[in-house]
């Protein structure tokens, strides 16, 4: 079963990945380069099929007729400075009210 490349847990696929569909769990868009199966950080633009137009942001949604959901790799890490930051953006504005 794929997972999300943000939190890593596993999502259920019915049919095919839309632009518009995000993470069950964080809410994360599925539809992103991490989340792909061509999604290489070693190619050119980050990615082994021949793409005309680079996307910079690799975690947002995209209109890549490419994308295929594939298995990526999970960066406990990263997920956890990600949910950091989330949590001290959340206080800081907590103390301004």
């Amino acid at each position: 079963m794929p997972h999300c490349f943000s939190c890593g847990k596993d999502v259920l696929i019915i049919g095919r990945v839309g632009r518009n569909d995000v993470c069950e769990h964080c809410d994360s868009d599925l539809h992103c380069c991490r989340n792909c199966e061509y999604y290489d950080v070693k190619s050119n633009s980050e990615c082994r099929e021949r793409i005309t137009d680079r996307i910079k942001d690799k975690e947002r949604a995209n209109f890549c007729d490419f994308f295929k959901m594939g298995n990526p790799e999970f960066n406990d890490s990263e997920a956890r400075k990600r949910e950091e930051a989330k949590r001290k953006l959340a206080e800081l504005f907590a103390k301004k009210s």
